[in-house]
C-alpha cells in the first residue's frame, strides 16, 4: 500500500514540475513590443551595436472596416542583443521606434535564434515603402543595416446605391393613400438634406478662409507629401570628411524630414559593389524624380596660395571609393543633357555655405546650366519644389484636404551645425584635390 502511495506522489510531482516547466516558458517568450511615433535622428554607437535584422514581412490586413499593413520582423538572438536598444521602422511618411518589454536580454530565450514581433499601421491606398533596422547604428560603412519592402495598397472600391431601391421608394409613395401626410413627410426631409448641404458649403468657406489666412510661427510648412515619396539621388565628389558629413546631414533630413525616399552612395556600397559605378549610378539617375549634385565649396584661383591639408578638428569618417568616381560620371551625364532642357530639368545643384555668397563661389561649366540652391538659406525652397511637381493635376478636393509635412526648426539643427562647420573659414583649410580641379 505504502509502494502505491510512493508511486502516486512521484508522478503529481512529475505533473506539476512538466506543468511549472510549461508555464515558464511560456511566460519567457511574453516580450511585449511598444511602438512610438518618433521624428528625431537615429542613434549611432561606435563600440558596440546589435545585429541587422533577420527579417521583415509586409501585409495588408482589415481590422474592422479599416485597412492596416501588418509588419513583421524578426530579432537575432545572438550576443549583440545586448546593445538592442530599440527597432526603427519607418513606413511611407509615418516613423515609429519600438521597444521591448522585457528587454531581450532579460528574457528566456535558450535555444531560440531569432524572435518575431509585429504591429499594425492604418493605410489608405497607394505604394508603401517600409524599412526596419536596429538601433543604435553601427558606424559609417560597417555593412547593411536597414531591410526594406514595398507593397501596393489598391483604392477601395465605392459603394453605389442600386435604382431599384430608389424605384421601389417613389412607388409606395405613389400608391399610399395617405397623399397629404407624405407630402409634409416629404418637405421635412427636404428642409433636413437643405440644411445639411448649407451647413457643409459653410464649413468648407470656412476652411478655404482659414487656410488663406492661417500661419505658422515655429514651423515650416511644406507642400502635400505624396503616397509614393519624391525619389532623390544624391551625389557629390569626394572632398574631405566635413563636407562629406554635410552631404549626410543633407540626405538625413531629407530622407526624415522631407518627405522624400533618399538614394546616396554611402547607403548602398553593397550594390555598388555588385553593380559597378556607371551600372549603379545610370539605374538610381533613370528611376529617381530629382538628381541632387552637392557642389563643393570652390575659392577662387586667386585666392588659393599655397596647398593646405586638413585640420585635425574636423570629425574622420569612411569617404566610399566610388564617390570618386560617381561624380565625373554625373558630370558627363549632365553635359551629355545640355541641348535638352527636359532632361536637364532634373539635375540640381545644391551648395554648402551658411550664407549666401556668390562672389566668393564658382561652379563647373557642366553645372552652371542647372538649377542652384544654396543651403541653408534656400532649404525650405528646395523641399518645396521637391514636392511641388506632385501637386500637378490634383482636384480641387484633394487641395483643400491635402495633408502637410511639418518640420521644427530643431530637426535642422544637425544640417545647419554641419553647413556651418563646413563654411567656418579657418586657415589651412583647403581641399588639395579640389585645387587641382580648378587648375
Amino acid at each position: 500500500m505504502f509502494y502505491v502511495l510512493d508511486q502516486t506522489l512521484i508522478m503529481w510531482q512529475s505533473i506539476l514540475f512538466f506543468l511549472c516547466l510549461v508555464v515558464s516558458r511560456g511566460a519567457a517568450h511574453d516580450i511585449k513590443v511598444v511602438c512610438e511615433e518618433h521624428y528625431d535622428f537615429p542613434k549611432t554607437e561606435l563600440n558596440g551595436s546589435p545585429s541587422q535584422v533577420a527579417g521583415l514581412k509586409v501585409k495588408l490586413v482589415t481590422v474592422g472596416q479599416e485597412r492596416k499593413l501588418n509588419i513583421s520582423w524578426a530579432i537575432n538572438i545572438d550576443a549583440s542583443i545586448i546593445h538592442l536598444e530599440g527597432t526603427w521602422v519607418i513606413c511611407g511618411q509615418w516613423t515609429h521606434i519600438c521597444k521591448y518589454n522585457p528587454p531581450l536580454t532579460e528574457a528566456n530565450l535558450t535555444g531560440s535564434e531569432k524572435e518575431w514581433f509585429s504591429f499594425l499601421v492604418g493605410v489608405s491606398y497607394g505604394s508603401f515603402l517600409t524599412t526596419v533596422y536596429n538601433e543604435p547604428l553601427p558606424p559609417v560603412g560597417s555593412g547593411p543595416t536597414t531591410l526594406s519592402e514595398s507593397i501596393w495598397v489598391p483604392r477601395q472600391p465605392a459603394i453605389t446605391v442600386t435604382p431599384s431601391t430608389t424605384k421601389a421608394t417613389l412607388e409606395s409613395f405613389q400608391t399610399t393613400p395617405n397623399n397629404e401626410a407624405q407630402n409634409e413627410e416629404i418637405k421635412t426631409v427636404s428642409r433636413i438634406v437643405f440644411g445639411v448641404v448649407a451647413s457643409l458649403i459653410i464649413l468648407i468657406s470656412c476652411f478655404v478662409i482659414y487656410k488663406m489666412f492661417s500661419s505658422y510661427s515655429a514651423f515650416e510648412i511644406l507642400p502635400e507629401a505624396p503616397m509614393t515619396p519624391v525619389s532623390v539621388v544624391v551625389v557629390y565628389p569626394s572632398v574631405t570628411p566635413a563636407f562629406q558629413r554635410a552631404v549626410v546631414a543633407l540626405a538625413e533630413f531629407l530622407q526624415w524630414h522631407g518627405g522624400c525616399r533618399v538614394t546616396i552612395d554611402i547607403w548602398q556600397q553593397g550594390k555598388i559593389a555588385e553593380l559597378g559605378p556607371l551600372r549603379w549610378l545610370a539605374e538610381q539617375v533613370k528611376s529617381a524624380d530629382r538628381v541632387l549634385i552637392v557642389s563643393p565649396q570652390v575659392e577662387t584661383p586667386s585666392s588659393i596660395t599655397a596647398p593646405c591639408t586638413p585640420t585635425s578638428s574636423l570629425p574622420r569618417h569612411s569617404i566610399p571609393a566610388a564617390t570618386g568616381d560617381l561624380y565625373p560620371l554625373i558630370l558627363n551625364m549632365v553635359a551629355s543633357h545640355a541641348r535638352s532642357s527636359t532632361e536637364l530639368a532634373k539635375f540640381w545643384v545644391v551648395q554648402l555655405h551658411a550664407k549666401k555668397d556668390k562672389n566668393s563661389c564658382v561652379l563647373l561649366p557642366e553645372l552652371q546650366t542647372c538649377r542652384a540652391f544654396c543651403l541653408m538659406k534656400d532649404l525650405n525652397g528646395l523641399c518645396k519644389s521637391l514636392h511641388s511637381q506632385k501637386t500637378v493635376g490634383k482636384k480641387i478636393s484633394s487641395l483643400l484636404f491635402k495633408q502637410k509635412i511639418l518640420y521644427s526648426q530643431s530637426s535642422t539643427t544637425k544640417l545647419r551645425e554641419a553647413v556651418e562647420m563646413l563654411s567656418a573659414k579657418k586657415s589651412g583649410i583647403f581641399d588639395r584635390t579640389l585645387k587641382k580641379d580648378i587648375c
